[in-house]
């Protein structure tokens, strides 16, 4: 099964479109705002469905939950690469949403059933960071096989396309997963039951202190990292539309069809960069997940572990907010990397703690409040900070993309201030 878990990451992160998910935006010519509010539909549509989605795959059974995932996930490429209005991709972030909703904290519970069975349950952060690992090795070889089709098409369009071919491979990976897997629990015989479950495991987030902790941090990290870690990719197209036009420009001597300009288009270039950084970036973020658990074993515990990435993400938030200011793009790059890769450190960490203070019948609905809570974050930061950006480039106050790292900066001073002592 251990194989299989791996696969499923793999696959999952085939998402050919994520490296340049945001320049097809702009591409589109979406302002940063409008790009905000499609990744809040987004979000959106997780939250109005996340929680009752987890409480029917722990009532009802898990397997069924991803299965309507990924078939969700596939119609919602298809339509986002068919888009050619506003209104269409906003149709296709509902579907990519819908998708999200039945897969997260979903197969995270399934993985943790299957240690139970095994009595493995003390291996959770170094299990989770190994399948953890394998998917960002899927989105390593995704981003370089991305950039292939967009130099060979010369545009961003069939990147959605693509997508869906791991897709259809990945459903006949889970729907072959054991029965075992959706839990030993009684089954929930009514919605009704099913929803009184779900208030249960809500009262339990709100009112143990402990969890409430963890899901206040899960919020402020992971939501706040997602709302801004596609902002990458602008500063990934600057480079590389200036830089390799000034490393591989073309010679006075040389034939004016020589230069850059005249092979590759914008969105050439840009995956020649995109391409090889994303690939870097996955992969050392596979290393991170993979040695998350010696941060736990070298500081004491979890929550301890937990406090020094805290420390670590506030200087990389205080470096890009320098850097971003005065608009040094390949530091800004080098400190976004630096983000996926403490992000990796740090997820297999919050998903050990979370699991270790829940009921092994509540699995899937402690995970999804879990990521509905940092969705809830996203949901509110991610058109704030398009907004920001947006009056920021407009006034040219200070390079456009300062508030991230400010912004960061300061959620990571709050969560820090607030830690409990306790490893």
């Amino acid at each position: 099964m251990l194989f299989r878990f791996c696969l499923y990451g793999f696959l999952k992160n085939q998402r050919y479109f994520d490296p340049f998910l945001m320049l097809v935006f702009l591409d589109r010519g979406f302002s940063f705002f409008v790009i905000g509010l499609l990744l809040a539909c987004r979000d959106l549509t997780v939250n109005m469905l996340e929680i009752p989605s987890g409480a029917l795959a722990d009532s009802f059974g898990r397997r069924g939950a991803m299965l309507t995932s990924l078939v969700a996930y596939i119609v919602s490429f298809l339509v986002l690469g068919a888009s050619t209005s506003v209104a269409l991709y906003f149709v296709g972030m509902i579907l990519y949403g819908v998708g999200d909703t039945f897969r997260t904290g979903t197969h995270k519970a399934m993985i943790f059933e299957w240690l139970r069975l095994q009595g493995r349950s003390d291996e959770r952060t170094s299990i989770y960071g190994l399948t953890r690992s394998w998917s960002q090795i899927g989105s390593a070889l995704s981003g370089i096989i991305a950039a292939i089709f967009v130099l060979v098409s010369g545009s961003y369009a069939y990147v959605f396309f693509a997508a869906v071919i791991p897709y259809v491979f990945n459903l006949i990976n889970l729907a072959s997963y054991p029965k075992a897997l959706d839990g030993e629990h009684e089954k929930a015989q009514t919605i009704s039951e099913s929803m009184r479950r779900l208030k249960n495991s809500l009262f339990k987030a709100i009112t143990n202190r402990p969890l409430r902790r963890i899901l206040l941090e899960a919020m402020s990290w992971e939501g706040f990292f997602n709302a801004i870690k596609d902002y990458l990719q602008p500063v990934l197209q600057s480079v590389a539309v200036v830089g390799l036009a000034t490393f591989f420009g073309r010679d006075p001597t040389a034939p004016s069809h020589a230069s850059i300009d005249s092979l590759f288009n914008p969105a050439q270039k840009t995956a020649l960069l995109i391409g090889p950084i994303y690939a870097i970036l996955f992969l050392l973020s596979a290393w991170a997940s993979r040695k998350s658990h010696r941060l736990v074993a070298r500081y004491g515990g979890e929550t301890a572990a937990a406090r020094i990435l805290w420390r670590a993400n506030l200087v990389v938030f205080c470096a890009l907010a320098v850097a971003a200011w005065f608009q040094f793009n390949v530091v800004l790059v080098v400190g976004f990397v630096l983000l996926y890769m403490l992000k990796n450190f740090w997820r297999p960490i919050l998903i050990s703690r979370i699991d270790s203070r829940s009921e092994p019948h509540e699995g899937a609905t402690i995970l999804s409040i879990e990521s509905q809570a940092q969705r809830s974050a996203t949901l509110v930061l991610a058109p704030a900070i398009g907004w920001t950006i947006d009056m920021v480039h407009a006034n040219q106050f200070g390079g456009p993309l300062w508030p991230i790292g400010v912004c960061g900066a300061i959620i990571a001073v709050a969560m820090l201030v607030s830690a409990p002592t306790a490893p």
